[in-house]
């Protein structure tokens, strides 16, 4: 376990204190971790079961700093398990910033140069910035998986097939077409019917969400190797349910062994409303009024 995070150290500060799960004062806590069924389990376990696997994908709350502090800790974690076999990916950085990502983790190019040119997320340098360091740090690969966000937006507004005139180069940073999946899944099915919560919903959206998953599973697919694991780093409802890049991996390699990893916010995060059971492996419950980092 990594013990020298100082976000782990305040943890232990405030367990110290009572202000932890397993006091009477445990609604304070920063997280509560369960299994699929509901049943609390321990990040010692989890880190464990997840050290076994070929394929973590890490569900998270985009804007939550505990999903980050957990991403950043199971990274160390594993990586004191598995040392040079580890490597990461992520939805947050896109195909075609690829290159740049190596000269980067290579030492090529200046850490200014990176975050200048690179097209990172607004909280890259708060919520990502840890983890691609700790890539470069430890000379692992860290893979930018997601579909480049022009071509996923001309799908949402032009359809899928504004993908067939695309150039031969282009091809470099998507699935390979044609697009095909279960639209029954839940997470298309509810993008192309719509909901309460969601609004009006197309096929144009379902199609926009799948490309995505593809992406991310087919560049997952190719670079991992077998007796390596690859940490993904993804927004939870593109695993959630054993869906979206879940399927598509194990469409791909049906013998994988996958462990989801799914964030959730509740009122009451010490107990897992039957909502959100069966979400993922393992489903961290964060307080609903947790800060969030933008």
């Amino acid at each position: 376990m990594n013990t020298n995070h100082p976000f782990r150290n305040l943890l232990a500060t405030l367990a110290l204190c009572g202000l932890t799960s397993g006091t009477a004062f445990s609604q304070h806590a920063a997280y509560h971790l369960f299994r699929e069924d509901g049943k609390k389990v321990k990040y010692e376990k989890m880190a464990e079961e997840a050290g076994r696997a070929d394929v973590i994908l890490f569900g998270e709350l985009h804007n939550n700093p505990i999903s980050h502090w957990l991403q950043i800790e199971l990274t160390a974690d594993l990586f004191a398990a598995r040392g040079s076999d580890l490597m990461l990916g992520a939805e947050m950085f896109e195909a075609d910033n690829q290159l740049i990502m190596d000269e980067y983790l290579s030492g090529i190019i200046t850490r200014q140069k990176f975050e200048d040119e690179a097209r990172l997320w607004k909280n890259y340098s708060t919520d990502y910035k840890p983890l691609v360091e700790f890539a470069r740090n430890h000379n692992l690969p860290f893979i930018a998986t997601n579909i480049p966000r022009r071509y996923a937006n001309s799908v949402f507004n032009q359809g899928i097939s504004v993908l067939d005139s695309l150039s031969a180069e282009a091809y470099n940073y998507i699935a390979p077409l044609p697009l095909e999946y279960d639209t029954s899944l839940n997470c298309y099915n509810q993008l192309m019917h719509g909901s309460e919560m969601q609004g009006h919903g197309s096929i144009n959206l379902a199609d926009a969400q799948a490309i995505k998953d593809a992406t991310m599973s087919h560049f997952i697919m190719e670079h991992w190797e077998p007796g390596r694991l690859m940490i993904h780093f993804n927004g939870a409802y593109h695993s959630d349910d054993f869906e979206s890049i879940y399927w598509w991996l194990k469409r791909a390699g049906p013998d994988l062994k996958i462990i989801t990893i799914s964030t959730v916010s509740a009122q009451e995060p010490g107990t897992l409303s039957e909502e959100n059971e069966g979400k993922a492996d393992f489903i961290i419950s964060v307080p609903s009024n947790m800060t969030t980092t933008y």
